[in-house]
């Protein structure tokens, strides 16, 4: 090194404290790595409560699932929130809701039979034992009663099992149905039963995609059902209508009517009222006609007072209404 000005020459040493002059950055960098650590801590301590209260349905999900069996399904999952998880609780609460009450059902339904069965079974019973073998007329008369019997629990079997497949809609055979046509030929079915006087009211003039059988099936039940408990000798009135709701395909009958208090579990299965005429039946029959309504897309009903009772076969129509549609009034009754 040289000065300027100087012809003499040397050397400048110069040295560093490098732990003070590395003093500064190893704080920052001790700061940063406790920062990045906090920040680490919290973040990991955040997610997993996060993601525990997300997963929380989850697990309970899970855990209810463990404790359901075929015998327990009344336990529900609570339902927090209103993201997905808890949109997916809700939809396997109602998923619950819907086999509980399906297991209800076929408790409900399977007591009815058992006592709809053990009533014929009884009395069959009761009049073997009872029966004297040396009296002719005595067998005679039981084996008549058993077989009356017999063919009551066997109506009770094709009955359960027309309500079985009514509802499928697999089962269902969609073609156009005149109605107008299928109005008459349930009159022409239903008149031959002479405990009544029967009148073709109305008949709707339009088009619609039905199962005629089954349509037919139902309002002929509805035809029976007038014919058994209305008083006999009355009018009973068939017809069909078209409104707002779709069209209707109704009986009419002058009978007793049906309490308040009872109209509304007339079309559950085994429902039937009890109406002191000691009627028999399976109690299947208005069951059968609400589950191939619906079937249809439509619904059962029923208006009653003291002076009689409609039910009535409500079915959409769609577009596939035709387009000359109207009422016909025919002038027709039969005895």
């Amino acid at each position: 090194m040289q000065v300027a000005g100087a012809d003499a020459r040397g050397i400048r040493v110069t040295a560093f404290n490098l732990e003070i002059e590395l003093q500064e950055a190893d704080a920052s960098l001790r700061i940063f790595s406790i920062a990045a650590l906090v920040t680490l801590l919290i973040a990991g301590l955040a997610g997993w409560f996060i993601a525990g209260r997300l997963l929380k349905p989850v697990r309970q999900l899970r855990e209810t699932a463990s404790r359901i069996t075929s015998a327990e399904l009344e336990e529900r999952i609570p339902v927090r929130g209103t993201d997905d998880v808890s949109a997916l609780t809700e939809t396997i609460n109602d998923m619950l809701e819907r086999l509980s009450e399906g297991r209800r059902a076929q408790s409900r339904l399977l007591a009815d039979v058992r006592h709809e069965l053990m009533t014929p079974i009884t009395i069959v019973r009761g009049h073997i034992e009872l029966l004297d073998p040396n009296d002719a007329r005595d067998v005679e008369a039981t084996r008549e009663l058993a077989l009356e019997e017999l063919d009551r629990m066997a109506g009770l079997v094709h009955d359960i099992e027309l309500l079985t497949s009514a509802g499928q809609e697999t089962q269902l055979t969609m073609t156009p149905v005149d109605v107008a046509d299928v109005t008459r030929q349930v009159f022409a079915r239903a008149s031959a039963w002479n405990e009544h006087e029967w009148v073709l009211a109305e008949a709707a003039s339009l088009v619609i995609e039905a199962d005629a059988d089954r349509i037919t099936q139902a309002w002929l039940q509805l035809a029976d059902n007038a014919r058994k408990y209305a008083t006999a000798g009355t009018r009973v009135k068939i017809g069909s209508t078209l409104d707002d709701s779709g069209v209707s395909l109704w009986v009419q009958d002058e009978g007793p009517g049906i309490p308040l208090e009872s109209q509304a579990r007339v079309f559950e299965r085994l429902g039937r009222v009890d109406s002191g005429r000691g009627i028999s039946g399976s109690g299947l029959g208005l069951a059968i006609v609400r589950a191939i309504a619906e079937a249809h897309g439509g619904s059962a009903t029923l208006e009653s007072s003291p002076a009689g009772s409609r039910f009535s076969i409500v079915l959409p129509c769609g577009d596939e209404l035709a387009e000359d549609h109207g009422t016909e009034s025919p002038e027709e009754n039969a005895e």
